[in-house]
């Protein structure tokens, strides 16, 4: 490709709308451009970074045989009432009537037809193990998209499905896949790790998410040292033995005026923050119950929506409150409440500490553990640094990760709910165990400029940028400058490597500029001096140096970079 004729018009300054490096660069150097509030146009240098990811993938994918199928984006209800996800969904499920008032929506996501074919289709324990794949768009209508391509509304997705006869079969499909994900990772040039998730709304009894390690990630991963044990920020469980209490206290109502938060009554009543027992109370498809926890922490939802088994939950309003406490919000509190309580282990450990007296303007001092009336203990807050380790005597550490990869295992959760079953051995009717696997295609992209990047620009892996090198003539007036250039960005291309010639008459400064805000991993610079004296320039883009090769070398010393470089 001549620079001359790509389609580039690069911008100096920083979009006004863009919160993360990746979502400025790709603006900048013409990889994206937006149409709306989440959605995005591919402009051809951003979509030939994607089409490489896609072949790694469809590579990887292919070696552990899986097939390639592509399913349709928009989705009839029937299929989504079946599996109980119509409503369950939320409102990310983007729902529409077409012309004859049927009911429709566009797909975040592909269990249900996949489910579907597979029951048509699927009719002996012959017909597996199979696995199938797709690199599809979806759609989920995220209440505050973000982040360019990290949280789009419409984003392009790997997604694969795994049918098995039994859970010993799905257990090799999920290993099947989660080796596929860590080459795939690898050959994209990615530094990441893997972490427990926990199932969403996709569901199933466990799953593994792929993180890519960025100072700039949205995610945040607890892990220890000792053991290996890690988690993001949803799952990550807390360890210690934690004995309760079994103090009693002789408590005592206090006067807290307009004292609401913890931090006012903290202040107060001249207590540390960690002697104050929240009372939250929720409300859920099974009834009203109510959460204790320290002061200074915060509730886990995922972890209470799995502990109850609850679709939602949702924090009840002051009036909600009102009506069960007798008390404004802010003033709520365990003793006397007639609705379940579920208390975070760390309770267990506290004494003498301060709760609200469901009344108002008034507090209670001098609370112990044996004073309430709870279900039980239960690990129901956010981890944070220095917890102790669920897996061993070790404490946990953080670091900041993006979700590009996530993996499920599913079960017979769809098969059950949409009866996809098969004849096994006996002849005896049995549900498909499965298994589903995703990848976020943009995502990679843009974790792979979050992950590395300068002030000029993107800092790309030789596997996944725009073009593997730049063929850079400085004066494209000089014949006989431009002779050699032609010459070498000829033999490169012939040679199997995806060059780019920057024919372009450009003051030198510009095309430095602009090779690097696209980046290209290798440059090759070919300046009136240097060929005066037979040589070229060679500069890797995430190095400062620059190498002086012969000019009839260049072309076998780039190909060792190149080869090198995507073998690491």
């Amino acid at each position: 490709m001549r620079f001359s004729r790509v389609f580039y018009f690069p911008l100096k300054e920083d979009p006004k709308d863009a919160e993360v490096i990746s979502h400025k660069l790709m603006v900048r150097a013409s990889f994206i451009m937006r149409l709306s509030s989440g959605i995005y146009s591919w402009l051809p240098l951003g979509l030939k970074c994607i089409r490489k990811i896609e072949n790694i993938i469809r590579d990887e994918m292919n070696k552990k045989g899986a097939q390639e199928i592509l399913m349709p984006i928009v989705q009839p209800k029937e299929l989504w009432t079946e599996s109980k996800r119509w409503e369950k969904y939320g409102k990310e499920l983007l729902r529409f009537r077409d012309r004859n008032e049927r009911e429709l929506c566009l797909a975040p996501t592909h269990e249900e037809v996949v489910t579907d074919i597979a029951r048509r289709e699927i009719r002996s324990y012959r017909d597996m193990p199979l696995i199938l794949y797709q690199i599809h768009t979806k759609f989920r209508d995220e209440i505050r998209p973000r982040f360019g391509v990290m949280r789009a509304r419409e984003f392009v997705m790997k997604d694969a499905y795994s049918f098995d006869r039994s859970e010993e079969d799905a257990e090799k499909s999920y290993a099947a896949m989660y080796d596929a994900y860590a080459n795939i990772f690898r050959r994209c040039g990615l530094t990441f790790t893997v972490v427990e998730a926990d199932t969403g709304e996709i569901g199933g009894s466990f799953s593994h998410e792929f993180m890519v390690l960025a100072e700039t990630g949205e995610d945040i991963i607890f892990f220890c040292e000792k053991c290996g044990y890690s988690a993001n920020h949803e799952k990550a469980e807390i360890g210690g033995n934690f004995k309760l209490s079994g103090k009693r206290g002789n408590y005592k109502k206090v006067l807290t005026p307009n004292k609401r938060k913890v931090e006012e009554v903290a202040e107060y009543l001249n207590v540390p923050k960690e002697r104050i027992l929240k009372t939250l109370l929720y409300k859920s498809e099974k009834g009203t119950f109510g959460v204790l926890i320290r002061g200074d922490r915060e509730v886990n939802e995922t972890k209470l929506k799995n502990l109850l088994n609850l679709d939602f939950v949702e924090l009840l309003s002051g009036d909600e409150i009102e009506r069960i406490t007798g008390a404004p919000l802010g003033f709520s509190g365990p003793l006397g409440l007639s609705i379940p309580l579920y208390a975070d282990k760390e309770v267990g450990q506290m004494e003498d500490f301060v709760v609200g007296g469901n009344e108002a303007d008034t507090h209670i001092l001098g609370v112990n553990v044996s004073d309430l009336e709870v279900r039980g203990f239960y690990d129901l807050r956010y981890a944070q640094i220095g917890d102790p380790c669920p897996r061993c005597e070790g404490s946990l550490l953080s670091k900041r990760g993006i979700e590009v990869g996530h993996i499920f295992k599913l079960g017979t959760k769809y098969s059950e709910a949409m009866n996809a079953k098969f004849l096994d051995r006996d002849g005896r009717e049995k549900y498909i165990v499965m298994g589903c696997y995703g990848i976020g295609v943009g995502r990679t992209l843009a974790a792979a400029i979050e992950q590395k990047h300068d002030k000029n620009g993107m800092i790309l892996p030789i596997s996944i940028a725009p073009f593997e090198v730049t063929v850079l003539p400085i004066n494209v007036t000089d014949s006989y400058s431009m002779e050699v250039a032609e010459r070498v960005y000829t033999e490169l291309i012939d040679a199997g490597v995806d060059a780019l010639l920057d024919d372009r008459d450009e003051r030198p400064g510009v095309k430095f500029k602009d090779c690097d805000l696209i980046g290209v991993p290798i440059r090759v610079t070919i300046g009136e001096k240097n060929l005066k004296e037979g040589y070229v320039e060679i500069k890797m883009r995430d190095s400062e140096n620059t190498e002086k090769v012969k000019k009839e070398e260049v072309v076998r010393r780039v190909n060792e970079y190149v080869r090198k470089h995507k073998s690491n």
